[in-house]
């Protein structure tokens, strides 16, 4: 959440100003500030001290935003007791008061990289009025979104734990910080202060948080909306017990006051407290420019999902302890510190209605339509919800307010209701009711096998949802990649409406297409006035028509499609596999079985064994292949593909050396002669495993521009790094081994 910012010494914040008239504030625009003052307060009661948040972060800095301006504009309004002239939370009832040895400060916060331009020229202006000639070097580092704590050591050993609390006074959580993994009890080393306190941020680890949250759901129990949250109410447990079964960790980041330790910076007080057994970040550099800094910031907002735990921004500070304290702090703030927000990924939206999908393998998926909202960068107005379980353990009903995330490029997800908005809702919320049947074709709904959560529509041959998402799938970027056979036109040619009988009625008759079949084929299109959608009407999507309703020349889609689809024919095996959307059958299983039988017939005439037998494939794969080609109108789709040209076999390029036989190689990053694809071409046709994760079993990390935490990870655990120059050799020789091996 947005903190508190300071006006100046000078600010004229609770005494009594005679302005003119025409400058008093409105009527209106008193009750606005005053209705801001009080959302606020309620809010940010909510977020610190009940760790159940009623709006999200992103509502909240809107609203705080709002504030300053209006405090900016009037100054004569602010009171000593506004949100911005206070540090963040209050003291819960729950735990001692114990008062900080030296204030934590809560950081400014900008949302713009204008803004942080803006703070950093300020920053360095500052500095060269009162050191001319003095060059600043930002330590910039990962904002955790977690639960600051202040770890009071004295003589090495912890005698107390803190919550930040309003800055000034927190809460002792000394019993539940020590069932944290990684906090010593006693520091290690030479040169450990008489007395230190060391600052940090309490979080769960994104992997863990998604297992938490996943046993939270199987035991029938509302998951936690984040993973801040839900470290700050595991960290608020009377019991010690409660919080020890949390995966917690903490990472440290500073310190406050301190005895007998001299240290000329921020980033060796790191070095120190690493020394000293403390869990440092890895992730932060020291760097001299403004231009450094955006690039670290670019790089973590490209790479921030891969890293160990969430982050909502980016913290820049002035690394040198003695232009920190040149630039001080106002009541709230330092003025050496600042953090770039992040666009948000977790928003508040009403949940309008639950409906389900029918899905390619006929698994029926209920999903939640919302009031459209803006969220990482995209407006979000559907979600999934998975299965009726899934509905039932988040315990959302239609007409919630809902926590919606969307992490970067991950399907948008409801993460569960705010519960303490429901009840004002208008209509009542309501239960969401599974179907018994599909809303597609009518046929009674069942699980695929006994105790399966997931209910399936089994009329997989003639339900038109099924085909229409079979058809989209093929021509996806992972099969066929049939760029102009989108969603649109996946619904035009399987839609039964328009025409009576559409063009597709099995995906078996794809590449048996003609332009005359297209003729009649409609799409339903906005219609728009001045920008503005004022209706919906059917229009003509493949083909032109002539004056007299008959088909004239194609048009550019249609040219565009046949030109695809007489592309596609020859896209190999693997990806023949994948767009027949057998079950299980992935990427990764169909380059398997491609790469051990070379063509569709051997696949088709393997025994389960030896299905199973293939690397990367096993009995359940086996199985579902088997399966697969027992029905006649699968086999019909073969056959159909095979007479029309598409390719069914693999040629075998005896000219490409098998160099990477029994390799497993990570590519990471960017490669200026290879697409990912490419890349991992290259590796499984020389006979390497191109794997997506790094590991004790990785044989080679090819990193690329921009590797990110797979080259970290590679690097911790001492292996192999390769350039794009060394990727080449390793392809073209294999592992080149030393004299001495």
């Amino acid at each position: 959440m947005t903190k508190a910012r300071d006006f100046s010494s000078e600010s004229s914040a609770g005494t009594d100003v005679e302005l003119p008239a025409e400058d008093q504030p409105s009527a209106d625009l008193q009750a606005e500030y005053a209705d801001l003052v009080e959302n606020v307060r309620r809010y940010r009661f909510a977020y610190y001290n009940e760790d159940s948040p009623l709006v999200s972060d992103a509502e909240f800095d809107t609203l705080y935003r709002r504030l300053e301006e209006i405090e900016e504009l009037h100054p004569e309004l602010v009171a000593n007791d506004s949100p911005t002239q206070e540090v963040g939370g209050e003291i819960s009832a729950a735990f001692s008061p114990v008062k900080h040895l030296a204030q934590m400060y809560s950081l400014e916060d900008v949302f713009s990289l204008d803004e942080l331009k803006a703070w950093v020229d300020r920053a360095q202006a500052s500095v060269e009025n009162m050191r001319p000639g003095t060059a600043v070097q930002w330590l910039t580092e990962l904002k955790i979104d977690g639960l600051a704590v202040n770890l009071l050591y004295r003589d090495g050993v912890l005698v107390r734990a803190a919550t930040r609390g309003d800055g000034t006074t927190g809460e002792d959580i000394t019993h539940n910080v020590l069932t944290i993994e990684g906090v010593p009890r006693k520091l290690k080393g030479t040169g450990v202060p008489s007395e230190v306190e060391i600052r940090g941020e309490v979080f769960i680890p994104s992997a863990e948080f998604v297992k938490l949250n996943e046993k939270m759901v199987a035991d029938g129990k509302p998951p936690f909306a984040n993973p801040r949250n839900s470290a700050a109410g595991s960290l608020r447990q009377k019991d010690p017990a409660v919080t020890a079964s949390r995966p917690l960790r903490v990472y440290v980041h500073g310190i406050g006051a301190r005895t007998g330790l001299d240290a000329e910076s921020q980033s060796g007080t790191y070095a120190l407290l690493e020394q000293w057994g403390l869990p440092v970040s890895p992730y932060f550099k020291v760097l001299k420019t403004h231009d450094a800094v955006l690039n670290f910031i670019a790089h973590y907002g490209e790479h921030r999902h891969d890293l160990l735990h969430e982050i909502d921004g980016i913290v820049v500070k002035v690394d040198s302890f003695d232009l920190q304290r040149a630039l001080g702090h106002t009541s709230r703030v330092p003025r050496w510190a600042v953090a770039y927000k992040y666009p948000p990924e977790e928003v508040h939206t009403k949940l309008l209605d639950i409906q389900v999908n029918v899905g390619r393998t006929g698994r029926v998926t209920p999903y939640g339509v919302m009031e459209p909202v803006k969220v990482a960068g995209s407006t979000v107005e559907m979600a999934t919800l998975h299965n009726q379980d899934v509905v039932k353990a988040k315990g959302v009903k239609i007409g919630d307010i809902v926590i919606l995330r969307k992490a970067g490029d991950v399907i948008p997800e409801i993460v569960g209701p705010v519960m303490a908005l429901r009840g004002q809702q208008d209509p009542p919320v309501r239960d969401f009711i599974m179907p018994t049947k599909c809303p597609s074709c009518g046929t009674p709904l069942a699980p695929s096998k006994e105790g399966d959560v997931d209910l399936r529509c089994p009329n997989a041959r003639s339900c038109p949802s099924q085909l229409r998402e079979r058809v989209f799938h093929l021509a996806g970027r992972g099969a066929f990649d049939i760029e102009a056979l989108g969603w649109e036109a996946a619904v035009a040619l399987t839609s039964p409406d328009e025409p009576d009988v559409p063009p597709l009625t099995s995906e078996a008759g794809l590449f048996d297409l003609t332009p005359e079949d297209l003729a009649d084929v409609r799409i339903m299109r906005d219609i728009k006035k001045k920008g503005v959608v004022t209706g919906e009407q059917l229009v003509p999507y493949f083909y032109s028509r002539g004056t007299e309703k008959k088909p004239s020349e194609p048009n550019a889609n249609t040219r565009k499609l046949f030109v695809e689809l007489e592309k596609a024919k020859s896209q190999p095996l693997w990806r023949v596999l994948v767009g027949l959307s057998i079950r299980h059958v992935g990427p990764t299983a169909s380059r398997a079985l491609a790469g051990a039988f070379g063509s569709m017939e051997r696949i088709r005439g393997a025994s389960e064994e030896e299905l199973a037998n293939v690397d990367g494939v096993g009995p359940t794969i086996a199985a579902a292949v088997k399966d697969w080609f027992t029905e006649d109108w699968h086999r019909e789709i073969v056959d159909r593909w095979t007479a029309a040209g598409v390719r069914m076999a693999d040629e075998v390029d005896e000219s490409t050396p098998r160099t990477l036989e029994g390799l497993t190689v990570v590519v990471t990053g960017t490669l200026t002669g290879y697409s990912r694809d490419e890349a991992k071409e290259a590796i499984i046709s020389r006979g390497g495993k191109a794997s997506g994760s790094v590991s004790k079993k990785t044989d080679y990390v090819v990193a690329g521009e921009n590797a990110g935490t797979k080259r970290d990870k590679a690097e911790q655990l001492g292996l192999e790094i390769l350039d794009e120059e060394g990727f080449r050799t390793l392809l073209e020789q294999g592992p080149v081994k030393s004299a001495g091996d």
